[in-house]
């Protein structure tokens, strides 16, 4: 009998890191509040497969916890939830919009993340 194919959890593959500034490029959240079009910083990369990222003050919903003992206190909380990573893309300020971003190989054999610039057409390196 053959192994199946979902033992293995294949990582999604992106050149975007945490700290790096993005902005939401899709979606909103269910209490009506549109988060598209904001810029942040990416707090936290999750999920199983690294497909989902938690943006810092954007997507905040409220929780309510009961309190769990004596001395303990209930009440809300307000918990950033994630964002698929697809709905985000890499912010430029220099260039006030979002750019896809690339991996290119430099002359010495290094790999480099980086944009292509929509105005002169030449590769921008981000990682020094």
């Amino acid at each position: 009998m053959a192994a199946k194919k979902t033992d293995k959890i294949d990582k999604v593959p992106t050149a975007l890191k945490k700290g790096d500034p993005v902005m939401v490029i899709a979606g909103g959240n269910k209490q009506k509040r549109p988060i598209k079009g904001q810029v942040s910083k990416i707090k936290a990369i999750v999920g199983e497969k690294g497909d989902r990222v938690i943006l810092d003050g954007l997507n905040l919903f409220v929780r309510h916890k009961k309190a769990q003992g004596p001395g303990q206190e209930g009440g809300k909380i307000q918990v950033e939830k994630s964002v698929h990573i697809s709905n985000v893309m890499y912010y430029v300020e220099k260039l006030k919009k979002p750019v896809r971003l690339t991996r290119s190989t430099l002359k010495d054999g290094t790999r480099v993340r980086g944009y292509k610039d929509p105005t002169s057409k030449k590769f921008v390196q981000l990682d020094a």
